[in-house]
């Protein structure tokens, strides 16, 4: 993810909100790739980060998401970004609602 006018706060660092997007976006992509999506779908409920280290405008983040848990009906994933040097910005964890589709 680029650190641009479109994902920095006034400092010119990147925004935290950006970051939380980050780890919905990588955490629920996730999450669904390891269902069945005929049957089920998996969207967030809860999620949470720490900043540990700022990014600043120029850059550009990466993230990875990991598997914590993957049960019937929830699924936790930690998520980190990381900076171009591969230093962890940013650690967070999103827990997922799994549910049946509806089919009308």
């Amino acid at each position: 993810m680029p650190v641009d006018e479109r994902t920095i706060q006034p400092l010119g660092m990147l925004n935290g909100g950006a970051s939380l997007s980050l780890i919905e976006i990588l955490g629920s992509m996730a999450g669904n790739l390891c269902l069945d999506r005929n049957k089920w779908v998996a969207f967030g409920q809860s999620v949470t980060c720490n900043h540990v280290k700022p990014a600043f405008k120029g850059e550009t983040v990466t993230g990875k998401a990991t598997k914590v848990h993957a049960g019937r009906t929830s699924q936790v994933w930690d998520v980190s970004i990381y900076n171009q040097k591969g230093a962890r910005i940013c650690k967070g964890t999103i827990t997922l609602a799994v549910v049946p589709v509806k089919i009308s």
